[in-house]
């Protein structure tokens, strides 16, 4: 258990003079490490920044680094749900491998950071199932478990997720680190 190690969470609403980090890097990492690392320069903490987002094998990756304005700059979930099932159209079942993606990286003050990856693999649906969650989940199945993201109970989709096992990586860390 984590208790035990005499750590304080704060989110950056703790922060409330910390400015906007843009993430214009090419690469979920990149863009994770720029927000750590300059959180932790104007805050004098350690910083723990992740981004993520879905890739779509037959689009080449998209959206990727894109996933939150894929449909532009005003996007919503629903907008980029619909323009990612028109990109797909005519796209068959067995070619519609996705992968959601996160990057999680600790900065401390000093600039060191450590790095966790996570990868959820599954397949893009020809409609949006599930009430629960957010973003591409309606449309990303999960094979193993026959249902969506957003048909998942948080409790398995936050064990199983992207997030999910970039975070459990970033607890293996802590606890080797720790010890």
């Amino acid at each position: 258990m984590l208790r035990d190690l005499d750590i304080e969470v704060l989110s950056l609403q703790s922060f409330p003079d910390v400015p906007e980090v843009a993430e214009d890097g090419l690469t979920f990492y990149e863009n994770a490490l720029k927000k750590a690392r300059e959180v932790s320069r104007h805050t004098s903490e350690t910083v723990l920044a992740d981004d993520s987002g879905l890739e779509v094998d037959v689009l080449g990756g998209e959206p990727g680094i894109h996933s939150a304005r894929y449909s532009g700059p005003t996007a919503t979930d629903e907008s980029n749900n619909r323009l990612l099932l028109r990109n797909l159209e005519g796209i068959p079942r067995e070619k519609r491998g996705a992968a959601f993606q996160c990057a999680l990286v600790l900065c401390r003050p000093d600039g060191c950071s450590e790095s966790f990856e996570g990868k959820w693999r599954g397949e893009i649906l020809f409609e949006p199932r599930g009430t629960l969650g957010f973003g591409y989940d309606p449309l990303f199945l999960d094979p193993e478990q026959g249902l969506t993201a957003a048909e998942l109970p948080p409790e398995i989709k936050n064990r199983i997720s992207h997030r999910g096992r970039a975070f459990a990586k970033f607890r293996e860390w802590l606890l080797q680190e720790r010890s």
